[in-house]
């Protein structure tokens, strides 16, 4: 078996909402524009504020993703858990 195909499904999800948050604030077609102004800020500023709100909800996900894995796999391992993560 390959490395590749021992990854968990979570690391793959939690590894491509770490990269779309990061992705797509830098592709400028998606907000180089004025329109549509919110409470008459132009687009450009709100949509990247957004993108600060939509990276946290990203990261927690994928904290909590990851975490949820590491645990399931000490405990099959016999490890136990560690003092951090109760």
């Amino acid at each position: 078996m390959s490395k590749l195909s021992a990854v968990r499904p979570a690391y793959w999800i939690a590894g491509v909402l770490l990269a779309a948050s990061v992705v797509v604030p830098l592709l400028v077609s998606t907000y180089a524009k004025d329109e549509p102004r919110l409470w008459g800020f132009p687009f450009f500023y709100w949509y990247q504020l957004a993108w600060v709100f939509i990276s946290a909800i990203t990261v927690s996900i994928s904290y909590w993703l990851v975490l949820g894995v590491e645990k399931k796999r000490r405990a099959a391992e016999g490890l136990g858990v560690k003092e951090g993560d109760r």
